[in-house]
């Protein structure tokens, strides 16, 4: 009997790393791209190029598929109803994926639940930014990723643009306190809709300008203590908003009023996440290969490490376009760690762009973190015409 097609709306990098633990469990995917020779089209035949915001194409591409899921959190609340009255399921639902969607509705639902989160409130004008107090966060509550829609503001005059855009686009403003943090951190978990669900490590996350750049599993020197608070508070928020498939919670650790450590959720993602993609070299079950189970409701897979720890550092293209070596990388890049693994999006080198991630694993932090950053600067040209 042939296996059940997916759909995978969104022909991003995630999508296309759902192709290899796609191809390994016999399950055929169905891909609605963006453009032609997107990164994800170029590994799943089967796809359509369409716009993702058009409900007649969305209706098209699933159209005999058992279910669908995402690459991004974009598409429509009133589509992915519509999806689901046709009988296709929708995995992350419509009324969990809108927690994804905005930031707002995100903060009020985890406010219900009594999840510990920075302050926050909605504010329609700069005076109710000074009244919220400065300095503090704002944040477009729909469309914003990657540190777009995200500003540090520290006066009535920092905070204008905000509106102005928010404006322009349509959306509402979320106000959130600065958070004095010590780090960043990240609880990944998987739930299937028959409720099974799995947690792999917390791991400790660096951002530069808003892009994960780095990530170590699991989070060095953190305590049992936090990391099964933020296991608890992933697993509990995918199970009270009905999440199927990965959610990735995004942490701060910090310190409360007494100083004690604590962790504040700060964003929430409804799919495949920058900082579980360790999980490809140094989990026993990837995070794209549990999506797949969970969204299939097929049994989940282990989420322990293999190695003591794992290292993600992403390849972002230089500030000049011209430098960088990707596929030509690999002599160099290979030669000097037969242990390096290399993931590669299919991309042209943009500034700032992600383009791809190495990973590294062993016994020795301060050896695996070396070998991954000089893996990722070397594709991405940040060492020269350099060779050891």
């Amino acid at each position: 009997m042939s296996a059940p097609t997916l759909a995978v709306i969104g022909g991003g990098q995630l999508a296309r790393m759902m192709a290899q633990p796609a191809i390994a469990l016999g399950l055929p995917l169905r891909l609605l791209a963006e453009a032609g020779g997107v990164s994800a089209a170029q590994v799943i035949p089967d796809h359509v190029v369409g716009d993702y915001r058009d409900l007649d194409t969305l209706l098209k591409v699933t159209d005999g598929c058992a279910a669908v899921t995402f690459d991004h959190e974009h598409v429509p609340t009133e589509h992915l109803h519509a999806l689901e009255r046709t009988g296709v399921a929708v995995r992350p639902g419509p009324d969990a994926l809108v927690f994804a969607q905005d930031k707002g509705l995100m903060r009020e639902r985890l406010g219900e639940l009594g999840v510990p989160c920075p302050r926050n409130a909605i504010v329609g004008t700069v005076e109710d930014v000074e009244a919220f107090g400065f300095p503090c966060v704002l944040k477009t509550t729909r469309g914003g990723y990657d540190g777009k829609g995200v500003w540090v503001v520290r006066s009535a005059a920092d905070a204008r643009e905000p509106f102005e855009v928010a404006a322009h686009a349509g959306v509402r403003i979320l106000a959130e306190e600065l958070v004095d943090f010590r780090r960043e951190l990240s609880a990944i978990v998987a739930r299937s809709p028959s409720g099974q669900a799995a947690a792999y490590p917390v791991v400790e996350t660096t951002q530069r300008d808003g892009i994960c750049h780095e990530v170590v599993a699991p989070a060095p020197g953190l305590s049992d203590e936090l990391s099964g608070a933020a296991q608890s508070i992933a697993l509990r928020v995918a199970g009270e908003l009905g999440v199927t498939g990965i959610l990735a919670v995004e942490l701060f650790e910090a310190l409360d009023e007494n100083g004690r450590p604590q962790v504040l959720v700060n964003e929430l993602a409804m799919r495949p996440h920058n900082t579980g993609h360790w999980t490809q070299d140094g989990a026993v079950t990837s995070q794209f290969e549990n999506h797949l189970r969970a969204v299939m409701d097929l049994p989940l897979g282990s989420p322990a490490p293999r190695q003591r720890w794992t290292v993600m550092v992403n390849i972002l293209g230089g500030s000049d376009p011209e430098v960088g070596h990707l596929y030509d990388g690999f002599p160099h890049a290979l030669a000097r760690d037969p242990r390096l693994r290399v993931h590669l999006y299919g991309k042209e080198l943009r500034p700032g762009r992600k383009v791809g991630h190495v990973n590294t694993y062993g016994d020795d932090l301060d050896d695996c973190l070396e070998r991954a950053r000089h893996a990722a600067a070397w594709f991405a040209g940040d060492l020269g015409n350099e060779s050891e």
